[in-house]
C-alpha cells in the first residue's frame, strides 16, 4: 500500500505541498509519515510514527526548506512498524546521499541484502525499501545510470519518488502493480501515488509514470527515460480497483467510483434477492451499495454510520487492533430492525470484521442479513504490497462461499464474478494482476516470504 508524493519549485513552500499531497493520501498508510525536502543538494528529513497531522505542526513544517519535497504515508508489507523503517528513509553511500519512498513490496528482497553485504554496504532498517536506495546510493555511476542499474536488479512492485544531487526522481516497476502519476501545478512538476492527491494541491493530471519508466526533475525540466522495457502490457493491482485506491482517483484513465458502481449492478444482476434495504458497509462498500440498490431498485440507507476518526480496520497492524476497531467504528441505525437488508463491502479477508458487522445488525433487529461482496474470493497472499495474511488465515482460501456464509452468519452470501469484476474496470485482463483472486502470479514470488523477515537479522 503506502503513499509516495513530489514536488519540484523554485518558488513554492514544497513542504507545505507535500503536506497537503500526504493528506489526500493518507489511506494507503496510517502508520508512519514523512516529508525530504532538498536545499540546493543539502537533506533535511522528518518522519515518525502516527498519521500525517499527528508527524507534522505548523511549526515543524516551517523548519522544512528548499526547492524539492518528497513524501511518503507507510504502511508495512516488509519490516515491522518501527521509527527506523518510516519513510523516506535517508541513505549516505558512497556515490551520493539518496533519500526514497517506496509504495510495493520486493520479492527479490533477501538476495538483494545479502549481495549488499557482501559489497561490504551496511543496512540499518529491516525495511526493503533501504534496499532501493543503497543500490542508488553505493553506485559510482551517474545517477540517472546507477538508477537504471538499480531498477534492473529490482523484482517485484516498486512505485518510487526519491530526492538525489537536488533532482527529483520517479521511476516505476516494468509490471505497473502500484500506480504513479505526473502532473502539472502551473509550471512545476508534481509526482503522486494517485490522482486524488493532484486534485487536492491544485495540479494538472500529465500522465501516468509508464511501466518501467524513470523520470529525472531538475532545472533542465522533466527528463524521462525506459530503464527497463515494459512487461507485456502491465499489471496493475486490481485490489486498488476494488478497494485500496481512493474513489476520486483515475486508474488507468478509469474513474474508480465509477468501476466501482458497476460492480455493484453487475453484482445485482449474478445475486439478486428479496429485501427492503440496501445498505453499505463504509466507506468502500458504498459506491457498489449504490450500484446495487440503483440495478434493483431496493431502498439505500446508510444503516451502519462509520466513526471516521478511527482508522481503516483493515489497516491496522494485529488482530487485536483490527477486532477492536470494528467495535469502535460502526453502529447500525434503528430503521434496520424488522428488515430485510442487504450488506454491500468490497472483500472479506479474514471474516472477523464482516462476522462483527452481521452479528451487530441482528442485534439490532435486522430480520434477514444478506452480504453481497464486490469481488471474488480474495484466496492467496499478495507479494506486491498488500498485507494479506498467509493463505491459512484468509478465509475464502480453504473454504467454500457456504462456509464462509457460516461463518459470518448471513442469511446469504455472494461474491461477484471474476468477469463480472473485470467487466467492471473496462480494461483487458492482460494488464491487470489478479493473483489474490486466482493465485496465478505475474513474477516468480517467494512462497516462504514473511513482512517480518529481516527483524532477526536486525
Amino acid at each position: 500500500m503506502c503513499g509516495v508524493f513530489g514536488i519540484r519549485s523554485a518558488d513554492r513552500d514544497v513542504a507545505r505541498v507535500s503536506y497537503f499531497g500526504l493528506f489526500a493520501l493518507q489511506h494507503r498508510g496510517q502508520e508512519s509519515a514523512g516529508i525530504a525536502v532538498s536545499d540546493r543538494g543539502r537533506l533535511t528529513v522528518l518522519r515518525d510514527l502516527g498519521l500525517v497531522t499527528q508527524v507534522f505542526t505548523e511549526e515543524k513544517l516551517r523548519g522544512l526548506h528548499g526547492q524539492v519535497a518528497i513524501g511518503h504515508t507507510r504502511y508495512s508489507t516488509t519490516g515491522s512498524t518501527h521509527w527506523t523503517n518510516s519513510q523516506p528513509l535517508v541513505h549516505h553511500g558512497s556515490a551520493r546521499t539518496v533519500a526514497l519512498g517506496h509504495n510495493g513490496n520486493l520479492v527479490n528482497a533477501t538476495e538483494l541484502r545479502e549481495q549488499l553485504a557482501e559489497e561490504g554496504v551496511k543496512l540499518v532498517t529491516t525495511s526493503d525499501t533501504e534496499v532501493i536506495a543503497a543500490l542508488i546510493a553505493n553506485d559510482p555511476a551517474p545517477l540517472q545510470k546507477a538508477i537504471a542499474n538499480a531498477v534492473s536488479r529490482l523484482q517485484g512492485a516498486f512505485s518510487v519518488t526519491a530526492l538525489a544531487e537536488g533532482k527529483l526522481i520517479g521511476f516505476r516497476d516494468p509490471h505497473g502493480f502500484r500506480p504513479l502519476v505526473l502532473g502539472r501545478l502551473d509550471g512545476d512538476w508534481v509526482l503522486a501515488s494517485e490522482t486524488c492527491a493532484l486534485d487536492l494541491v491544485g495540479a494538472e493530471l500529465e500522465r501516468e509514470v509508464g511501466l518501467g519508466e524513470l523520470v529525472v526533475i531538475d532545472d533542465e525540466g522533466c527528463r524521462p527515460e525506459q530503464a527497463v522495457p515494459e512487461a507485456n502490457g502491465g499489471a496493475l493491482c486490481m485490489f486498488e480497483f476494488f478497494y485500496l485506491a481512493r474513489p476520486d482517483t483515475r486508474l488507468a484513465g478509469v474513474e474508480v467510483h465509477g468501476a466501482r458502481v458497476r460492480m455493484g449492478e453487475r453484482l445485482a444482476e449474478e445475486a439478486p434477492v428479496e429485501a427492503d434495504l440496501v445498505l453499505p458497509i463504509p466507506d468502500s462498500g458504498t459506491p457498489a451499495a449504490i450500484g446495487f440498490a440503483r440495478a434493483t431498485g431496493i431502498d439505500f440507507s446508510e444503516g451502519l454510520i462509520k466513526n471516521r476518526y478511527v482508522g481503516r480496520t483493515f489497516i491496522q497492524p494485529d488482530q487485536g487492533l483490527r477486532e477492536q476497531g470494528v467495535k469502535l467504528k460502526f453502529n447500525p441505525l434503528a430503521e434496520v430492525k424488522g428488515k430485510r437488508v442487504v450488506a454491500v463491502d468490497d472483500s472479506i479477508v479474514r471474516g472477523n470484521t464482516t462476522r462483527q458487522i452481521v452479528a451487530m445488525l441482528f442485534e439490532a433487529g435486522a430480520a434477514e442479513v444478506h452480504v453481497r461482496i464486490s469481488s471474488p474470493p480474495i484466496i492467496s497472499q499478495c507479494y506486491y504490497g498488500i498485507d494479506f495474511a498467509e493463505e491459512d488465515e484468509l478465509i475464502a482460501a480453504k473454504r467454500t462461499v457456504e462456509e464462509v456464509r457460516e461463518y459470518i452468519g448471513a442469511t446469504t452470501l455472494a461474491y461477484l464474478s471474476l468477469d463480472g469484476l473485470q467487466a467492471s474496470t473496462r480494461r483487458p485482463e492482460s494488464s491487470f494482476c489478479r493473483a489474490c483472486l486466482t493465485r496465478d502470479y505475474p513474477t516468480a514470488v517467494p512462497r516462504e516470504s514473511t513482512k517480518l523477515r529481516f527483524e532477526a537479522a536486525r
